[in-house]
């Protein structure tokens, strides 16, 4: 990616325009290595970080708490799933103006956004995990009368743990995005990386613009790792994902110490 990086600043475009494509190196020395630059970036990295978090815990809650709601009652769930999936379809970020109108542009606007953008996956993923288990299982917890709280406790949300945290890391991403591109439509209080995205282009410099560009990616990758490595170590020990084919993963068989082996 770097050479192809270099490849079309250097050798596509003339040294006029290079300012569309700064190479890689400029952009951390402008960047990350400019101490009033690197200060700049990181603030607002640490704002949008702070308001894609709390939007993701917000949704989680509300998420895994409605899909629950629907998985105990039928009409509970033909009653609220429309407007999940209607939220899903709404543009939200055509709606930021509206938000902005009615709550201010201040945090917790910017919350609602991250909200509204990451809310459905969790809806969608910790109900499809509820209603995944076999019959067996529930026919061995009515063959010992479990009630319908222990019935949930210890059988379906554990069953629905791998659900959750798929749409943990799917949300979480939506939530960065959430609050990166949200940043363009609120102009007031402290900037974040979206504000500063389109300040850097609007005054051509492209070496911070792309460094922005960066850390924005960087945050998402970071919280799609984190809760995967989240769910291996929650989970791993006894899930394995299904792999192509059909076929579940195994983990490697280990050799004991004192086992004999070829070299």
């Amino acid at each position: 990616m770097l050479s192809i990086w270099y490849s079309i600043t250097y050798l596509a475009l003339d040294p006029a325009r290079r300012f569309l494509l700064p190479p890689p190196h400029t952009v951390v020395q402008e960047g990350f290595l400019n101490g009033e630059n690197r200060a700049e970036l990181l603030a607002a990295f640490w704002l949008s970080a702070r308001i894609a978090m709390a939007g993701l815990v917000v949704a989680s809650l509300i998420g895994v708490g409605t899909a629950v709601l629907m998985s105990q009652a039928a009409w509970l769930r033909r009653s609220l799933y429309p407007y999940a999936v209607a939220l899903q379809t709404i543009p939200i970020l055509a709606l930021v103006p509206l938000f902005g109108f009615w709550f201010g542009y201040g945090i917790a606007c910017r919350v609602l956004v991250c909200v509204l953008i990451s809310l459905f996956p969790m809806i969608s993923n910790t109900l499809f995990g509820l209603q995944s288990l076999g019959s067996d299982a529930h026919d061995l917890f009515t063959l010992h009368r479990a009630g319908r709280l222990v019935r949930l406790w210890r059988l379906q949300l554990p069953g629905a743990l791998p659900a959750i945290f798929v749409g943990l890391r799917t949300s979480a991403g939506l939530s960065v995005i959430g609050a990166i591109v949200g940043d363009f439509f609120f102009r007031q209080g402290d900037p974040g990386v979206g504000i500063l995205i389109d300040l850097y282009r609007s005054r051509l410099q492209s070496e911070q613009m792309f460094a922005a560009i960066v850390l924005s990616s960087l945050l998402g990758i970071a919280v799609f790792w984190f809760f995967g490595f989240l769910m291996k170590l929650t989970i791993g020990a006894w899930y394995r994902p299904v792999e192509a084919g059909g076929r579940r993963s195994r983990p490697k068989a280990r050799r004991h110490p004192n086992q004999l082996g070829s070299s």
